[in-house]
């Protein structure tokens, strides 16, 4: 299910060298002001509740309505956060771009209104990524880390990823398969199949906790960094992209983004409602 999944939300097979492939492209929303283009990855300021998607039109800002664009438009097919402002991403340039194709690992510390070049430009295209607290965890057909976004080692033991979570203050990393979940404690080095996991297609991790969702929108939790999993509720659509935030001691916030909206649980993902409503 997650290797259809991946098929058809991929980007599809590159031009001829020398052809712009992002010629027609343009940033486009609906008519609620919600990004049309694929959602690629989710990340949410839990100080300001501030929910930025990741898309094949570039980054936007959904907790505002209508939808605001941040910076230029590039294909974010990777993306994740490491606080404070700092994103990594990485995918294809958009139009007027001077960036190769693809963009390899690319860095904004400006919350996404600028990009910087930072390695394996013209050479990766790195579909899962996640930041950890020594560094870059990113998936472009192998598994890689690096300590400083510039050098990178590919891991001993490659797993097929389909998406990767990680926190910049902790060395847990989650990768979805389609064989299940595997989990590393040493920023994404090596890896161990967790027993008895649920099926999932994406998860998210926060301080010490963790959300998940299976293709058919089941929504577990985790109170141990993703070793033993709790079924929740449902969530309508398919998902594209989840982030949740530990509130005090006992509750997940979770975020689930759908390609027509983004829903959020208060209740550890037991029911959920449209960010829309609380911005009416």
């Amino acid at each position: 299910m997650i290797a259809a999944i991946l098929a058809v939300t991929a980007c599809s097979p590159q031009p001829p060298q020398g052809a712009n492939r992002a010629a027609t492209a343009a940033p486009s929303a609906s008519a609620e002001g919600y990004p049309t283009g694929h959602v690629h990855g989710m990340s949410v300021d839990p100080g300001t509740d501030r929910v930025f998607l990741a898309t094949h039109d570039g980054l936007f800002d959904v907790s505002e309505s209508p939808a605001i664009k941040i910076g230029p438009t590039i294909d974010l097919m990777g993306f994740t956060s490491a606080g404070d402002g700092e994103f990594y991403a990485s995918g294809h340039p958009g139009p007027g771009s001077d960036l190769p194709d693809p963009v390899g690992l690319i860095r904004s510390t400006d919350e996404g209104h600028t990009w910087q070049p930072l390695s394996r430009q013209g050479e990766s295209d790195f579909h899962a990524l996640a930041s950890t607290d020594n560094g870059i965890v990113g998936f472009d057909g192998q598994l890689q880390v690096s300590s400083d976004g510039t050098t990178w080692e590919s891991v001993a033991e490659q797993i097929p990823v389909f998406n990767l979570a990680a926190t910049p203050r902790d060395s847990i990393v989650l990768a979805t398969t389609e064989d299940g979940l595997q989990r590393s404690t040493d920023n994404g080095e090596t890896w161990n199949a967790v027993p008895g996991a649920p099926l999932l297609m994406f998860t998210a991790l926060s301080e010490g906790a963790a959300a998940g969702i299976t293709p058919e929108g089941q929504i577990y939790t985790s109170r141990d960094a993703g070793l033993t999993w709790v079924e929740q509720g449902t969530i309508p659509g398919q998902a594209a992209a989840i982030a949740t935030h530990l509130v005090g001691d006992l509750t997940l916030r979770i975020w689930v983004a759908t390609e027509t909206g983004v829903q959020v649980s208060d209740d550890n993902g037991q029911s959920f409602t449209d960010i829309r409503v609380n911005q009416e």
